[in-house]
């Protein structure tokens, strides 16, 4: 997380506001077709994990290979859409600065390869999570980021086109990446080596799983960068540059909370598979609940000390940013009393997928119209916040009830409530701390200290049980007798 704050301020210093912004858009475009890949995605990920946990290991071999052929053919798909609509698109209606539609081009080209990577990459994540060997991820993740911190010590050096280099730099770190993943799964997992099945019903069934998915995906992925689209539009790359840099903050606090769900979701669909229901009703909402305490430990002190944090971050901060990461990072933070995991380890996405999708689907018109009467851009994230509290308080509570027979009073007593006692002792004292003192240095280290202190207290205190303080004084204790 360090690392990828300190490069997206060089990288922001390095390439400008604009082409900053230029970069942040055209990217957009790209993972516009990521729907196709984020529905085959899940579905793998969800089949990987029922053939390890029936150990069906004939069966799981045949999965991998048939969804790497899906994910090779999704690769081909995406790649002819966006040479074709995606680069009609960029070039007839996207707002680019006048001198750099050429870079942006060169932008484009090379995000459309970088992406088609990732999509090959796809199963064989899928399998380092379906196995649960998380710590993969943790050793990748360093080899990752010391070749981006790389990729701004040579943005720094080269006196090449600065745009146009970093898009075939971060090209060159994806194919690394890659070749990493799949060069474990390949020594690792004996089915990660790839045979062609003629299976026609396991592909069907792949397909079929994923088809509500891929409109779920379609939906969350228009909703996103439909979005980006409609403010570069109305407003320009500099307000894409806003946005740009406040996704870089969520995506680096937010990274603790995916890996954490990553690594419990095999568990709830190994759980489902072997019919102990209750072991997965308890992983769902503790994982939900932790999930949310590990992001307000993150994100309290960079929603009460916003602007300080930007500007000492950041040498140039662009308009509308603090308010932009304020606002995604509340997003966030309600997306993570979403339990839809418990739809697909029951295999029942349909409603699910269908009814969220939509509504925020929902959204872009609803945005479109806000804008064109004039709104600011902040606008869009108001509407936004709306509709997942629709979806996830509305939508997803009744269907919980409907298809998973979990009632909604035990979703308020297991999740919400104990979620919102520990949040407003949390707040409590940071947010006095905010008022009483003046904005300054003193205010920003005083408000960083007592809001981590807080939280940590109150989840002791007021967010776990007594069998779950004990075990974890059992933990600390255990480990400090190891210095011993």
């Amino acid at each position: 997380m360090g690392v990828s704050l300190y490069t997206s301020r060089v990288v922001l210093n390095t390439l400008g506001v604009v082409d900053f912004g230029v970069y942040s858009v055209v990217g957009c475009i790209v993972t516009m077709f990521s729907f196709l890949n984020g529905a085959m995605a899940s579905a793998t990920q969800r089949f990987l994990s029922v053939e390890i946990g029936r150990k069906d290991y004939l069966q799981l071999k045949k999965v991998f290979s048939t969804s790497l052929s899906i994910h090779l053919l999704i690769s081909i798909i995406i790649v002819i859409l966006a040479e074709s609509i995606g680069l009609w698109f960029l070039n007839t209606h996207m707002n680019i600065p006048v001198g750099r539609i050429g870079a942006a081009n060169w932008v484009y080209q090379f995000s459309v390869l970088a992406f088609a990577i990732s999509v090959i990459q796809v199963p064989y994540n899928a399998s380092i999570i379906a196995h649960e060997k998380m710590d993969v991820y943790a050793y990748v993740s360093i080899v990752e980021v010391l070749l981006r911190l790389f990729i701004v010590y040579i943005l720094v050096l080269m006196g090449f086109d600065k745009l146009k280099l970093y898009a075939v730099l971060t090209f060159v770190v994806s194919t690394i990446i890659m070749l990493i993943y799949q060069s474990y799964c390949k020594r690792k997992f004996e089915e990660c080596h790839y045979h062609f099945y003629k299976d026609k019903s396991l592909f069907y069934s792949l397909l079929n799983f994923s088809g509500w998915s891929l409109f779920g995906s379609l939906a969350w992925v228009m909703m996103g960068e439909g979005l980006n689209i409609l403010l570069n539009i109305f407003f320009g790359s500099i307000v894409n540059a806003s946005r740009g840099i406040a996704f870089q903050v969520n995506g680096a606090v937010s990274t603790f909370v995916n890996n954490f769900r990553t690594a419990v979701n095999p568990q709830i669909v190994k759980s489902c598979t072997t019919g102990d229901k209750e072991y997965m009703s308890l992983l769902v909402f503790e994982s939900a609940k932790y999930s949310f305490y590990l992001l307000l430990f993150l994100t309290l002190p960079i929603l009460l000390e916003t602007k300080i944090i930007l500007h000492s971050w950041l040498k140039i901060v662009p308009e509308h940013s603090i308010y932009f990461c304020q606002l995604i990072l509340i997003n966030t933070l309600i997306q993570c009393f979403d339990i839809g995991i418990v739809f697909t380890a029951i295999g029942r996405i349909k409603e699910n997928q269908f009814i969220g999708g939509l509504i925020y689907l929902l959204i872009l018109p609803v945005s479109y119209v806000f804008l064109k009467s004039g709104s600011s851009p902040e606008t869009v994230f108001y509407i936004q916040i709306a509709a997942t509290v629709f979806v996830v308080f509305g939508i997803n509570l009744y269907l919980l009830n409907k298809i998973a027979s979990i009632h909604p009073l035990y979703y308020l007593k297991q999740l919400l409530f104990p979620v919102i006692k520990v949040s407003i002792v949390a707040c409590s004292f940071p947010l006095l701390i905010r008022f009483v003192m003046a904005e300054g240095v003193d205010r920003f280290v005083c408000t960083i200290i007592i809001s981590m202190i807080s939280v940590i207290l109150s989840v002791y205190l007021i967010g776990m049980n007594k069998n779950i303080r004990q075990k974890l004084l059992n933990m600390i204790v255990s480990k400090l007798n190891v210095f011993k």
